[in-house]
C-alpha cells in the first residue's frame, strides 16, 4: 500500500521530513486502510514557520471579510458535493455509522456557513462614546496570528471544522494536527481548502503523533493560540506547555454527563418511551466515544425499576456490526486500547458493587461481523453511586450507569457532583421544574426533554475540568480574535502637564 501524502506545508503535499508512517487500522475487523505520513518536530516546525511567513507577509490577516467569507462558503458547497465520499471515509476510519458519518458531514457544512455569515454581517467595530465631540474611539477585532489545532479521533471533522471555520473567518493561519488514530477526513478536508483557493502557507497539515507533533505545537514560541480538544490529561500538558510563552489557550477536555429523568417524565406511555429512548441515545451514539455522552442516568427511585429493565431490554438489541452496512446502529470502539479501557472500566464498576443489567463482555462471534473488530456490548450498570470510578471519570464506551434520587435538590446535587462540566440533560413533564433544574445545572450545555442536540450558532464548552473557552457561535469566533481599541483625538493639543 502506497503512503499518502499527508502532509501540507506552504501549499504543498509532502511524506514525513524523516520518511515516518504510520498504519491507519479500520477498526472493525483491525485492517489497513491506509498508510500515511507520521511527521515529527522538524515537519511541525516547518509547517509553522509556513504559517507565520504566511501571516505576517501574506493577504490572508488583510482580505476583505466578505472575501474570507466566500472561501468559506465554496468550502461548504465542495463538502456537500463529496459528502458521500468525505462519510465513507469518517464510518471506515472511526467505527460510526454510514448515517452517522452523513450527519458529520453536514453538521461540518453548517458550521463553514455560519461562520461565513457571521463575520458577513458584523459593523466596522463598536464605536465607545468617550463623552467629546473630538474623540473618536472604537474597538475593533484583529485576527491573533498562527494557530495550533489539535483534534480527537472521536470526531475529527467536526472538530476540524470547529476551530478551521472561525479561524479562517478571522484572518488567521493555522497549522493542524490530527489524531493518529482517525486523520483521512481531515486530509480530505484539508484538499478541499486548496481547492477553494486557500493561499499557501494559511493553511497546514501535519498527521502524527501527539509527542512529538502536539506537544512541539503546543510549546512552539511563533504559535499565538493552541486549541485542543480531547482527554484532560493531553489537556492539561497542552495547557502546561503553552504557559512559558503565554499564547492563548483553548481547551475542550470531555465531560461526565448527567442525564436527569424525574417520575413525572414517565407519566404516559408516550413520555416514558421517549425518555427511555432518549437515555438510550445519549449513552450508545458512537459506542459511546462522544464528549457530550450521558453516560450517567439519575433517575427518581419510583420509576428506575420499570425504567431500567426497558432500557436494558432495548440496549441489548442495539445491533452491532460494520458501519458502512445496512441496518447496523452501531459501530465498533476505535481502537484496541479503547476496547480494553472500556474492559477495565466494566470490572472495575463490577468489583465496586455495580449490578450488571445487560452487556459487560465483548459480543459473541455469531453476533457480530466482522467478528475480529473492537466491539463491546452495549452495558448497563444499575446501583451505582458517586464512589466508583465509572462514575467519576469519563468512560469513552457504551457504559450507562445507573444512581437515583429521591427529591429535586437530590438530582441537582448528584448531578452536579463532577469535576466535569460539560453537558446534561432533566427530563421532566412540569416545565417550571424542568427549567428550575436546567438553571442551576453547572454545565456548559443543558437539553430539556432532549439530549445531544447543538446549533453552530450557540456556544459549546463546559465548566470545571471540562475545559476552557468557546467553540461556536460568536464567541467562538472571539477565541480567534484579539481585541484591539483605537482612541483618535480629532483636535490633537499640546496637553501642559509639565511645565518644562
Amino acid at each position: 500500500m502506497s503512503v499518502l501524502e499527508s502532509i501540507h506545508i506552504d501549499g504543498s503535499w509532502r511524506t514525513a521530513a524523516a520518511s515516518g508512517t504510520r498504519e491507519v487500522l479500520d477498526p472493525a475487523d483491525a485492517t489497513t486502510l491506509a498508510v500515511v505520513a507520521e511527521g515529527d518536530v522538524a515537519d511541525t516546525d516547518a509547517a509553522v514557520a509556513a504559517a507565520r511567513r504566511a501571516f505576517d507577509e501574506g493577504p490572508w490577516p488583510h482580505t476583505p471579510t466578505a472575501e474570507r467569507a466566500v472561501l468559506l462558503r465554496r468550502v461548504a458547497d465542495l463538502l456537500q458535493r463529496d459528502r458521500e465520499e468525505i462519510a465513507l471515509t469518517e464510518s471506515r476510519d472511526t467505527g460510526k455509522t454510514l448515517e452517522e458519518g452523513r450527519v458529520d458531514v453536514d453538521d461540518v457544512t453548517s458550521a463553514f456557513r455560519y461562520f461565513a455569515d457571521l463575520v458577513m454581517n458584523e459593523s466596522g467595530g463598536r464605536v465607545v462614546d468617550a463623552g467629546s465631540a473630538d474623540v473618536h474611539s472604537v474597538v475593533v477585532h484583529e485576527p491573533v496570528g498562527v494557530c495550533a489545532m489539535i483534534t480527537p479521533w472521536n470526531y475529527p471533522l467536526l472538530q476540524a471544522s470547529w476551530k478551521v471555520a472561525p479561524a479562517l473567518a478571522a484572518g488567521n493561519t493555522f497549522v493542524i494536527k490530527p489524531s493518529e488514530v482517525t486523520p483521512l477526513s481531515t486530509v480530505h478536508l484539508m484538499k478541499l481548502l486548496v481547492e477553494a483557493g486557500l493561499p499557501k502557507g494559511v493553511g497546514n497539515l501535519v498527521t502524527g503523533a501527539g509527542d512529538p507533533v502536539g506537544a512541539r505545537l503546543s510549546e512552539h514560541p511563533d504559535v499565538d493560540l493552541v486549541s485542543f480538544t480531547g482527554g484532560l490529561a493531553s489537556g492539561t500538558k497542552v495547557a502546561q506547555a503553552a504557559a512559558p510563552t503565554v499564547k492563548k489557550v483553548a481547551l475542550e477536555l470531555g465531560g461526565k454527563n448527567p442525564n436527569v429523568v424525574f417520575a413525572d417524565a414517565c407519566a404516559t406511555d408516550e413520555g416514558f418511551d421517549t425518555a427511555v429512548d432518549q437515555a438510550l441515545n445519549a449513552a450508545f451514539i458512537h459506542s459511546g466515544q462522544v464528549c457530550s455522552a450521558g453516560a450517567r442516568l439519575i433517575i427518581e427511585e419510583s420509576v428506575k425499576d420499570r425504567f431500567v429493565t426497558e432500557l436494558a431490554s432495548r440496549a441489548q438489541r442495539i445491533r452491532l456490526g460494520r458501519g458502512t452496512e445496512e441496518g447496523v446502529e452501531c459501530g465498533p470502539l476505535v481502537s484496541a486500547q479503547q476496547l480494553e479501557k472500556t474492559e477495565m472500566y466494566v470490572a472495575s464498576a463490577l468489583s465496586e458493587g455495580a449490578e450488571l443489567r445487560c452487556g459487560g463482555a465483548r459480543p459473541e462471534p455469531c453476533d457480530v461481523r466482522p467478528a475480529s473488530g473492537y466491539f463491546y456490548s452495549p452495558t448497563v450498570l444499575d446501583n451505582c453511586h458517586r464512589g466508583m470510578r465509572v462514575v467519576r471519570e469519563e468512560t469513552f464506551g457504551p457504559i450507562l450507569t445507573v444512581e437515583t434520587f429521591r427529591t429535586e435538590d437530590e438530582a441537582v446535587t448528584l448531578a452536579n457532583d463532577t469535576e466535569y462540566g460539560l453537558a446534561g440533560a432533566v427530563f421532566s413533564g412540569d416545565t417550571a421544574r424542568a427549567r428550575r433544574v436546567a438553571a442551576r445545572l453547572r454545565h456548559g450545555t443543558v437539553w430539556i426533554n432532549d439530549f445531544h442536540p447543538y446549533l453552530p450558532q450557540a456556544e459549546w464548552g463546559g465548566f470545571g475540568k471540562s475545559g476552557v473557552g468557546r467553540e461556536l457561535g460568536p464567541h467562538g469566533l472571539n477565541e480567534y480574535r484579539e481585541t484591539k481599541h483605537v482612541y483618535e483625538n480629532l483636535r490633537p493639543a499640546p496637553v501642559r502637564w509639565f511645565a518644562g
